[in-house]
């Protein structure tokens, strides 16, 4: 790689100069990475020629072409929906639950093996830090198929009073860029144990790791056609949606794509999950611990660059301690380091794209022009790529479009409030229905406040820690259906 961005430290103003905090980079290898120069798509257990029309797939951090993958046509998706078809009446409904989950087991080991590719590539074709994918992402994608490999044979425990269960049939699955591999997990992992056949569709610009993903299907011998990918923009997406050969539909994504999908499968017999938008409150009560609280603010909306659906993206604190939370909370942005996502001291890298990144840029000067006082760290921004400094808006009003809107980046909006009905009534005062967290030593404080939140997943004490064996999903805006757990399979079967 040629002019790769170095990595900068945040640092506040009195740590700049002769005695600034200096660290050496540390880079990952991208040697471990090898990529083709285009790829085509994987249907029926191959990968077929690319096609005449492509998209290149860039690394974020320096704009550099990583590889050019195809757009599908109708004729492709028909093939990779025929060959689902086939594979679903065919050799997989003949496979035993146990076999079925042998095939998990195996996934799940091969991603183990392949951990350092995996974290590299993801790392290259989504901006994000190497120390979150080989950390987080990787880890919990293979432990997805690891889990769901042992509930192939156990589907009669799966729902209650259902001794029989069946799998709906072909799975049409369209996943987002900011989780790429995970996603992935989330959504063919539950599939396959219930005994479902798959059609996926990456995200344009995160095409990479589901390519390779297509290749340990292979490695693992897995029957061609129960897995199967095409690759394309929005509307492959959509035409996958609609296709009139798919039995379900799961989406991770935006709300208004989510709507536009909703509409689409009205009136039609197909099932559908859909885990949309979110704009979660982070409530801090004025007995939290705060150097705790705080930690978890970080996490819970600079993981990632706030690339996250269930992101922290508006803290509510209590007024009593709002000002020492404050003075915490820019320490501690102050001493995060932007830079290189292969440098494993990062901790903030690249936005995923120049369109998500003016969205960024745009909200964040609504936010000015509404009167918000925004702040940021000390920062110097590579000079190729997509950047946006960590950046953290008091003076907030829930009548503010930064306070409403899913922004989808490192930003954070600052709320306060005096009494806890005040916090959930604040909380709650949004279209989305997704996530929440709690910072309170008060333990009965804890179920008296996330009782009265109206979100699917809620955290106390902590943030962002997701589980296989949990289910995650929202409400209202943020979608229905749930992944994850027992409950991420119910969605896959019929009964």
């Amino acid at each position: 790689m040629s002019d790769r961005p170095t990595p900068h430290t945040v640092s506040t103003p009195q740590e700049s100069g002769p005695g600034a905090l200096l660290y050496a980079p540390a880079p990952e290898s991208r040697a471990v990475v090898s990529l083709r120069a285009a790829y085509g798509h994987f249907i029926d257990g191959e990968f077929t020629e690319p096609g005449e029309k492509t998209l290149v797939s860039v690394n974020p951090a320096d704009e550099e072409k990583l590889a050019e993958v195809s757009v599908a046509t109708e004729a492709d998706l028909d093939r990779a929906v025929a060959a689902a078809r086939r594979a679903y009446d065919g050799v997989w409904s003949r496979t035993s639950p146990s076999e079925r989950g042998k095939y998990l087991y195996r996934i799940s080991r091969i991603i183990q093996d392949r951990a350092r590719e995996l974290a590299v590539l993801e790392s290259l074709d989504n901006g994000k830090p190497i120390k979150e994918t080989r950390d987080v992402d990787i880890p919990l994608a293979a432990a997805h198929f690891f889990y769901y490999a042992g509930w192939a044979d156990k589907l009669p425990f799966v729902s209650p009073g259902v001794p029989a269960p069946r799998p709906l049939g072909v799975a049409a699955q369209v996943i987002p860029w900011n989780f790429p591999l995970l996603m992935l997990a989330w959504k063919i992992a539950p599939a396959l144990a219930a005994g479902n056949t798959v059609v996926l569709k990456p995200a344009e610009t995160t095409p990479l790791t589901a390519l390779a993903f297509a290749e340990i299907c292979q490695e693992a011998e897995l029957p061609p056609g129960v897995v199967n990918i095409v690759t394309g923009a929005g509307a492959t997406g959509r035409a996958l949606v609609a296709h009139p050969g798919v039995d379900k539909v799961a989406f991770t994504g935006s709300t208004e794509v989510g709507r536009e999908i909703a509409r689409t499968l009205a009136g039609t017999p197909k099932r559908a999950t859909l885990e949309l938008g979110g704009k979660g409150a982070n409530i801090v009560y004025s007995d939290a611990a705060i150097d705790q609280a705080v930690e978890g603010i970080v996490t819970g909306i600079f993981f990632n660059q706030g690339h996250v659906c269930c992101a922290g993206s508006r803290l509510l604190v209590q007024e009593s301690v709002a000002e020492e939370v404050m003075h915490r909370l820019k320490e501690r942005v102050a001493r995060l380091r932007l830079g290189d996502p292969l440098d494993k001291n990062t901790d903030i890298g690249a936005i995923n794209s120049a369109a998500q990144l003016a969205r960024i840029q745009d909200l964040a000067e609504a936010g000015r022009d509404e009167g918000g006082e925004q702040w940021s760290p000390p920062c110097e921004l590579p000079s190729r790529g997509y950047w946006f400094a960590p950046t953290v808006f008091t003076g907030i009003t829930q009548a503010h479009r930064i306070a409403r809107e899913e922004i989808f980046g490192p930003v954070l909006s600052v709320l306060t409030f005096r009494t806890p009905e005040e916090a959930v009534e604040k909380a709650n005062n949004t279209p989305y229905g997704l996530s929440a967290g709690i910072w309170t030593e008060k333990a009965g404080r804890i179920p008296w406040t996330a009782n009265r939140l109206r979100a699917g997943v809620i955290w106390s004490n902590t943030f962002n820690k997701f589980d296989p064996t949990s289910p995650f999903g929202g409400y209202r805006e943020s979608g229905y259906g749930r992944e994850g757990g027992r409950h991420g399979l119910e969605a896959y079967l019929n009964g």
